[in-house]
């Protein structure tokens, strides 16, 4: 009896609790449908999900100095798969774009590593490891089992075996760019006009695919300054995850090389979100665009796009000229730099490419064996001969190895030392420094070379930015430069003392020019002038010139040096281009030995010769002579000086000398 009470009142209080639950329960029900309902409604409008998708933003601008622009966007299309709207027929939908395509011999997105026709096997340069991986397999497994497999996973038995192959090629790709409602995946990108009207057309029978109107990079000259502008690409598979953690889709371009690639950040801009409301099946309630997206900072180079095109049309001209004639010269390469700043006014190669064309041509360029796709002026290292001796006429004259007015008698064979007795070009006889630089008497410098000593040289040659990186924002060459552990080899001391052993490249060339031209302040070299909106109306960043070091250099000193520069062009090694120039230019020719081959032309200048501006530096590979590369010098300067570069004119004339 006492049992059967306890049962009773254990009952009791769990039918009291349930009753409670329930009321409670009930109140919150009506609260949520009734009392509060407007307030729920608005924040979900009765969705059982919301799921975000991003809105790509456009890609900043590339500009020269003046604003003129290099590198754009252009409205295009492509064709996307949106996951919510896409129904259960995702294969038939896929087969008729693909046909689609083919009409109109556009190309569309397939990175699976099989082979797109019958007799299937793995493609050379597929990632097969990660196709394995993907669908579940032993690692040995063969192609054909990689298809079955395939098949099987995206239910495709009912189609042909081309049908299959073409289908299961996009779920693939698909599958690698995590299709999603979040990400879309672009299917084909920028396709014609006829065919994005042929889409557009056909949209009540393909579910889920739209075309988009997304911006395109074009450069507007597609060979203006290649080498430096760079390109943009899609992200490699080994980089997916990196980029992913960043914001970014599969299907995106970044930056992959020069000026795109280091600005990749800032020309990004932020991609905007649409928000999409599901209900518990799964159907778009409805979508909205809840943050806008903003557009890439646009960049303003030091870039003069019309001395760029002078230098690179000069530099072909000249080089083409001269193989005419039966020359050897094979390439070349021609930089000029403000003297105040160290910014890259031109940066001009020769052989090089059109952007437009080489991916479809890049095997042939990366086998040529003029090296097109090399950028010489900031990679190419070379021998610059005698344009090393102002360097070493201004270590001889600060360390106090020679007086001036001091003649050195030139009897050609320089023999100081028995076991190396190079010798000069000429018979000299006796020569003063402004008469030595002239005409690039060797006799005179081996012997300057030999009082100042390799290590006092090689300091020098540092401090006016030879063999140390530059500091310009794209990849460039350290050059070559002998370390020696005391005063060193005789012999070697002498060869670097006329600029052969050590090399450097045609940007260390000018920047060091410009560091003399300016009485000593050795600038950081500059691609760069600004950072500013996509709509240019605010400024984020201006660079400003940055000081690397000092040369110490007495007036005296200079002037000296200069005065046997402006020799060179008047009467001198250079006469020939730039004797009859308008304006005053100093400058130094140099002939640089290769081995078992013709010699380097080399060529360096500074302009107006009072008040210098611009320091240029050109360099043809096997173009026999020092005074070969001054019509290319003499073309910059005009451009410089005598053409209307801040205007918007495009095609501006040069001069080629005979």
């Amino acid at each position: 009896m006492p049992f059967k009470k306890k049962s009773q009142t254990q009952l009791t209080v769990l039918s009291v609790i349930m009753v409670l639950v329930i009321l409670l329960f009930t109140v919150r029900v009506y609260s949520i449908q009734i009392a509060d309902a407007a307030e729920y409604t608005d924040k979900n409008d009765g969705a059982a999900s919301v799921l975000t998708a991003v809105l790509k933003a456009p890609r900043g601008e590339i500009l020269d100095c003046y604003g003129r622009q290099i590198a754009i966007n252009r409205d295009g299309y492509n064709i996307v798969f949106n996951k919510a709207y896409v129904k259960e027929n995702l294969n038939d939908i896929i087969l008729t774009l693909v046909k689609l395509m083919k009409e109109y011999n556009a190309s569309w997105v397939d990175e699976l590593p099989v082979s797109p026709a019958a007799p299937y096997a793995f493609t050379a340069d597929g990632d097969t490891k990660k196709l394995v991986e993907k669908l579940e397999l032993a690692h040995y497994a063969t192609a054909e089992n990689c298809f079955k497999a395939m098949v099987e996973k995206y239910g495709l038995e009912k189609y042909s075996q081309d049908e299959q192959r073409m289908i299961m090629g996009v779920r693939y790709s698909m599958t690698l760019a995590d299709f999603s409602i979040s990400y879309p995946f672009t299917f084909a990108e920028d396709i014609p006009t006829e065919l994005m009207r042929k889409v557009s057309e056909s949209a009540f029978r393909l579910d889920g695919v739209t075309v988009e109107v997304v911006p395109f990079r074009e450069y507007v000259d597609t060979s203006l300054a290649v080498n430096l502008i760079g390109s943009v690409g899609p992200i490699f598979a080994e980089d997916w995850e990196e980029y992913k953690q960043k914001g970014y889709s599969y299907n995106d371009k970044v930056g992959k090389s020069g000026i795109e690639r280091w600005a990749e950040e800032y020309l990004r801009g932020k991609d905007g979100e649409i928000t999409y409301k599901l209900d518990s099946k799964g159907n778009i309630i409805s979508k909205e665009v809840t943050k806008e997206p903003v557009a890439g900072k646009t960049i303003m180079l030091t870039l003069d796009k019309v001395m760029q095109r002078s230098a690179q049309d000069s530099l072909a001209t000249v080089v083409k000229g001269l193989q005419s004639k039966g020359g050897s010269v094979t390439a070349g390469a021609a930089v000029a730099v403000r003297i105040d700043s160290g910014e890259v006014i031109c940066a001009a190669n020769y052989p090089t490419y059109d952007s437009a064309t080489m991916n479809k041509n890049y095997d042939k360029l990366a086998s040529d064996p003029a090296k097109p796709l090399t950028n010489r002026a900031f990679q190419g290292v070379y021998p610059i001969g005698s344009t090393i001796k102002p360097i070493v006429a201004i270590a001889a004259l600060e360390n106090n190895f020679y007086n001036q007015g001091e003649t050195i008698k030139c009897v050609r064979n320089y023999d100081y030392f028995g076991d190396y007795q190079p010798d000069c070009m000429h018979y000299h006889g006796h020569m003063n420094l402004k008469n030595a630089l002239s005409k690039s008497c060797n006799y005179f410098f081996f012997e300057l070379g030999r009082r100042i000593g390799a290590t006092t040289l090689t300091s020098y040659f540092k401090q006016f930015g030879l063999g140390v990186t530059t500091g310009v924002e794209v990849d460039d060459a350290k050059g070559i430069i002998i370390e020696p552990a005391s005063d060193g080899v005789g012999g070697d001391t002498l060869q670097i003392s006329i600029g052969q052993m050590n090399a450097f490249t045609p940007l260390q060339l000018a920047n060091y020019t410009a560091t003399l031209a300016n009485g000593g302040t050795h600038y950081k070299a500059g691609l760069i002038s600004k950072i500013v909106s996509y709509d240019m109306s605010e400024t984020y960043e201006e660079i400003s010139p940055t000081v690397v070091n000092n040369v110490s250099m007495k007036d005296k000193n200079l002037a000296a040096v200069k005065e046997g520069m402006l020799s060179v062009t008047v009467d001198g090694t250079g006469r020939a281009a730039l004797g009859d120039y308008p304006i005053k230019v100093g400058g130094k020719t140099g002939t640089s030995q290769v081995q078992d081959k013709v010699d380097h032309s080399v060529f360096i200048a500074f302009a107006p010769f009072d008040s210098p501006e611009i320091a240029i530096s050109v360099v043809l590979e096997h173009g026999n002579s020092g005074y070969s590369a001054g019509t290319v010098v003499r073309n910059i300067l005009d451009a410089y000086f005598f053409a209307e570069s801040n205007s918007p004119a495009e095609d501006m004339p040069f001069v080629v000398l005979d």
